[in-house]
């Protein structure tokens, strides 16, 4: 078996030679293999591969980036592998830098034919370079674009599309020019010749010298969406996605893989909010039994899990808040008995149910999910229509999501997997200077020295603020250093999303008045809060209810 990466390996000649190329393209549990060998910080999908290459007793590596290039001085310096290559790629596709790959096949050839005694089959290369040739369906799609995307997280994405997904990253978009009519009638320098040429025409990788190839992976008149995938600490295809985000086209979803299979929940809700503004799915409710008129959105999130009842007026007749707990199921149960109590009516009386949050999934009783991001979107152009970007801080996690003049989402960012600038990091420094949430809402107000808070990991915050208790500062100026660190993250998050005023800010943090103040600050503008924030996610659910089941509506609201 052999082992390989990128695009430009010369599979099909592999193949010929008797080999059995494999693309090492799955995640891995962890990285401690990889981490005996290299940096932390090396690309991770050439840590991922690294961890993968004791799968293989061979290695075609091809020096497409530095990354690949300490791969393969690692794995040779390990002497495991009875074969490990690296091919010099040239940058472009010239007449010299086909003579130059050319020489490179040839040299591969050798080496594989000489180590094995195997020859060259021409039927089976020529078979395998027409398989190659593979041009875009002609039919709407999705593509991951970018960076290779793992195979496990291509089925992630897969799953959540309403439309065929292609995989047109560096590894996934492998497409040969077709064999000419002669190329059986080629004698092998003449062959290889052709196929050196094949490779480097094939759609550019971003580290050649001419790239504008690469927009026809874009242009596509089928092309319905992008999700845009890079990879950390690779940078080649950070540069693209910031001209791509420029340009008019498709709707584009940009986000970053690590190739472990962490951090799945919130992948789901970006992918899920993203199909949201391709195409609406509403889905038609039992028939009206004529008794109630009542819209119910449920937001079961990490903290807390709110629950906001409508009429068909759009008034709010009920809400409540309660902690979700272990069990997102019993949390939206007990809260939705609450409601119901008020109401003096069954659970199963509401004409639609929505559930957002992270827990919507696991809402037995909800007739229909959202994502949180499309519920909190609602909420804000309903209470607040002059509205253009929406600030979200719940328990886990920061969302900014842009909005145009219809409340249609533009487009949205989200934070990474770590918690800081969150309520949850705003809760632990709160259990650390043994104070409540409100007082950490107030508390910073009247500060006299402006401390900062360096580190926005949770932990190493933690450690700063012991710190700074230590030096005997005070409370007020330690809550407001914590303050500015979440403004100043969530004001970097406006600012990476393009947000523009009027803004509004939703979230539990949304009541403490501190971080408000410090992010009016940063952002130069006012921030309109409503007058329940945490209820914002629930609201977008309710209204959401109240659209999609339109035959228990009156004629009013089509």
């Amino acid at each position: 078996m052999i082992g390989y990466i990128c695009k430009y390996t010369p599979v099909e000649l592999l193949y010929a030679l008797g080999g059995k190329p494999q693309l090492l393209n799955n995640e891995v549990d962890d990285f401690a293999y990889a981490d005996q060998l290299a940096h932390p910080n090396l690309c991770f999908q050439a840590k991922a591969f690294l961890q993968h290459s004791r799968e293989v007793e061979e290695i075609v590596l091809v020096n497409c980036c530095d990354s690949l290039r300490r791969v393969y001085d690692l794995l040779r310096s390990q002497g495991k592998h009875q074969i490990i290559c690296i091919l010099d790629l040239p940058h472009d596709d010239g007449t010299c830098a086909q003579t130059l790959f050319k020489e490179e096949l040839i040299r591969l050839a050798r080496l594989y034919g000489g180590k094995y005694n195997s020859g060259f089959d021409k039927n089976l290369f020529i078979e395998a370079c027409h398989k190659a040739a593979r041009p875009v369906p002609d039919r709407l799609f999705l593509a991951v674009l970018g960076a290779r995307v793992s195979k496990e997280l291509f089925s992630t994405i897969e799953e959540k599309s309403e439309y065929p997904l292609l995989d047109l990253t560096c590894s996934g978009h492998r497409n040969l020019e077709s064999p000419p009519p002669h190329l059986e009638t080629m004698e092998f320098p003449e062959l290889i010749s052709w196929y050196a040429g094949a490779l480097l025409r094939q759609i550019p990788c971003l580290r050649m010298t001419r790239v504008a190839g690469r927009r026809v992976l874009w242009e596509d008149e089928n092309l319905r969406g992008i999700i845009y995938n890079t990879v950390k600490f690779c940078d080649y295809y950070n540069f693209e996605y910031g001209e791509l985000k420029k340009e008019t086209g498709p709707p584009i979803l940009k986000i970053e893989s690590d190739f472990t299979p962490q951090g799945r929940g919130q992948l789901a809700t970006r992918l899920e909010a993203f199909t949201e503004r391709l195409k609406p799915r509403p889905k038609k409710g039992p028939k009206d039994n004529g008794r109630h008129k009542l819209y119910c959105g449920i937001d079961c999130g990490s903290t807390t899990t709110n629950i906001v009842v409508l009429n068909e007026k759009r008034e709010i007749l009920a809400s409540v808040t309660v902690r979700t707990g272990a069990q997102a199921r019993k949390g939206a149960r007990a809260a939705l008995e609450i409601v119901c109590k008020e109401l003096g009516v069954e659970a199963n009386s509401f004409a639609g149910i929505v559930a957002t949050g992270y827990g919507r999934d696991n809402i037995e009783v909800a007739t229909e999910t959202r994502t949180e991001i499309s519920c909190h979107a609602k909420a804000a152009h309903f209470l607040h229509p002059e509205i253009r970007t929406l600030i979200d801080i719940g328990g886990q996690d920061s969302k900014v999501i842009c909005l145009d003049e219809k409340g249609n989402i533009t487009y949205f960012i989200m934070n990474d997997k770590c918690a800081a600038g969150t309520g949850r990091f705003l809760e632990m420094m709160a259990n650390t200077l043994e104070l409540g949430l409100e007082e950490m809402s107030t508390g910073g107000l009247q500060w006299k020295e402006d401390l900062t808070i360096s580190s926005m990991c949770t932990v190493f915050a933690e450690s700063e603020v012991i710190s700074l208790i230590a030096e005997n500062h005070s409370t007020a100026d330690i809550i407001h250093g914590l303050n500015k660190a979440v403004a100043s993250r969530t004001a970097s998050l406006v600012r990476r999303a393009g947000g523009k005023a009027p803004y509004m800010m939703s979230g539990g943090v949304a009541r403490n008045l501190g971080v408000i103040r410090e992010l009016e600050k940063r952002l130069a503008e006012k921030v309109f809060i409503p007058e329940a924030p945490e209820l914002c996610g629930a609201l977008g659910a309710a209204l959401f209810a109240l659209e999609l089941f339109p035959e228990r509506l009156p004629t009013l609201f089509w």
